[in-house]
């Protein structure tokens, strides 16, 4: 059923969309995309979008396409039968692992955000050109299906680029590269984001691996191979994810109830998750991160090179820290290896449009204070007018209230054609509206703030200060031969 209304719709633009003809026969052809199913990998080569069945719950009459670019990147589209004239395209977080490009993912997330074809938006979405990190690969890849949409359904009216997790920063990104002065996106919707960039975001991660093995032991095992645990995990291993939850349960009996572990168990839960801030439900997904995306970006993207350094961080909280703090692991970065991870990651605030921002304050996978280093990222480049942050209650990280996303839409749509910035109260107040369609709720907490990304994660010396590269740096870099990661 649409769950549309059209006193929920938002006012349209007296500039009307180009190609207009060309898009309402494309719209005919593909009323019968409801029976067809997305096309097969093997097409791999055929970059035009061929009608596809629309996921479960998209509203009735909406047309969608599936296909893959010119660089191999599958991706998925889709108009509503009532389309008001936007495009929103969306940036997927992760990064998912595996060499190709998944055909399930943009379809899978398109079926996620639903909420923006329902809101009247076309839909645009990218499965990136292969799995692993590359922050600029995935943005180019998502402003590759901004274009194919464009070639194939003419001009929207309005486009927005919106990001979730780690598609916050791919999003981010696209803002910064793509999205100059009169450039194609009129804003960008930012949720749950990672924002502190590759450089800094992940030191949370770094301290999770070195703290876990101190207490634990077993990744690696003292009989099997020695590798630098900036590594994640040594080239060559067979290590699973059954594995690594097998040898997470060994350690700290994180999967049962605390009166069936034991107390050394309990004491090594204990002491990880203090010194590290990460919450419980979430310890094994932070570690797997640790583990394989770490041996995925320093094997995959940099050859070999450490990006990430604990020298001189001091570590608290656990039952004996000074033990903790003589015999944890410690390392320091490759400066190569930072620069091309900053280059490819880091933000340098450079933005001429506007950006709305929404993030659960209880994120235990991106924490919120991911959006003070955005804030202060902007606010040191000189731009941070065009930046409106808001905060929920929730304790989610991959979704959050489509009421809430409805109504982040809406106040981006406005703010960019209007010109008038909203506040976090008025974006929270307009929220009830969307609720009485939606009934999933509306969580604002028009008041809060995030406090500084170091007081959640422990600094690196020089590490306080923001953007972590500036525009004049990324332009000095982008002269080096070879430098960032390669798609």
């Amino acid at each position: 059923m649409n769950r549309f209304r059209p006193a929920l719709r938002l006012p349209r633009s007296p500039r009307p969309p180009r190609s207009r003809r060309r898009v309402a026969g494309l719209l005919l052809a593909g009323t019968l995309a409801g029976a067809l199913a997305p096309a097969p990998a093997a097409q791999a080569q055929d970059t035009g979008p061929r009608p596809a069945g629309c996921p479960a719950g998209l509203p009735a009459g909406a047309s969608c396409w599936t296909g893959t670019d010119a660089n191999g990147a599958h991706y998925a589209i889709a108009v509503p039968e009532r389309w008001n004239g936007g495009l929103v395209v969306h940036a997927h977080g992760g990064p998912d692992l595996g060499d190709a490009s998944d055909p399930a993912r943009s379809v899978e997330d398109l079926g996620r955000w639903r909420v923006m074809v329902d809101q009247g938006y076309a839909w645009a979405g990218s499965s990136y050109r292969r799995g692993g990190y590359g922050t600029r690969m995935a943005a180019a890849d998502t402003e590759n299906v901004r274009r194919l949409f464009v070639e194939k359904f003419g001009e929207p009216r309005r486009t927005y680029v919106h990001g979730q997790s780690w598609g916050g920063d791919v999003a981010a990104k696209v803002v910064e590269t793509y999205a100059g002065k009169g450039g194609p996106y009129d804003g960008a919707l930012l949720t749950n984001g990672v924002l502190g960039g590759g450089s800094r975001g992940y030191d949370y991660r770094v301290d999770l691996r070195v703290v876990y093995q101190y207490y634990c032991a077993n990744l690696p095992r003292p009989e099997e191979p020695q590798y630098p645990l900036w590594q994640g995990l040594r080239r060559g291993s067979t290590l699973t994810s059954a594995g690594l939850r097998a040898r997470l349960q060994e350690c700290t009996g994180y999967a049962s109830s605390p009166g069936e572990r034991t107390a050394l168990q309990q004491r090594n839960l204990d002491d990880i998750l203090n010194v590290t801030g990460i919450p419980e439900r979430t310890l094994e997904s932070h570690l797997r991160f640790s583990v394989f995306t770490f041996r995925d970006i320093v094997h995959e993207r940099l050859g070999g090179r450490n990006p990430f350094s604990n020298r001189g961080v001091r570590y608290s909280g656990s039952h004996d820290d000074k033990a903790l703090n003589a015999g944890v692991e410690r390392f320091s970065a490759d400066p190569a290896a930072v620069r091309d991870l900053s280059y490819d990651s880091d933000l340098t605030g450079r933005v001429a449009i506007p950006v709305l921002t929404l993030h659960a304050t209880d994120d235990p996978t991106a924490f919120v204070e991911h959006e003070a280093a955005y804030r202060d990222t902007l606010r040191g480049a000189g731009r941070d007018r065009w930046l409106v942050q808001t905060f929920t209650g929730e304790h989610e990280h991959s979704a959050l209230s489509d009421a809430e996303y409805a109504t982040s839409l809406a106040a981006l749509d406005r703010w960019a054609r209007t010109g008038q910035r909203p506040t976090p109260r008025s974006v929270a107040a307009s929220c009830p509206a969307f609720d009485e369609v939606y009934g999933t709720g509306c969580f604002y907490d028009p008041g809060f703030r995030p406090a500084p990304y170091a007081s959640r994660v422990r600094p690196r010396p020089g590490g306080t200060s923001w953007p972590a590269m500036s525009a004049a740096q990324e332009q000095a870099w982008s002269r080096v031969p070879g430098v960032g990661i390669a798609p």
